[in-house]
């Protein structure tokens, strides 16, 4: 089972990657340093270090989907 807690949404926008809010400083519309190519990578397992732009925060990117970027620890708290 894949650990919701460590997955975050994101759009595509064009050749952009977007989310619409960061996990860690909560900045609006932030563009990632990935574009649409980088992702059927990271979902064939190939792991990618992301720095959020806005706050310089740190993940590693181990798989994608469609809808969904899946970080190597925790993006959200449990409710």
């Amino acid at each position: 089972m894949i650990p919701f807690d460590r997955t975050w949404p994101y759009e595509l926008v064009q050749q952009d990657v977007y989310v619409h809010e960061c996990p860690f400083c909560g900045e609006s519309n932030v563009l990632l340093p990935l574009k649409r190519n980088d992702l059927p990578d990271i979902s064939r397992g190939v792991k990618r270090l992301l720095v959020f732009p806005c706050c310089r925060n740190k993940i590693t990117l181990v798989d994608a989907d469609r809808d969904y970027l899946l970080a190597n620890q925790p993006l959200r708290t449990r409710g």
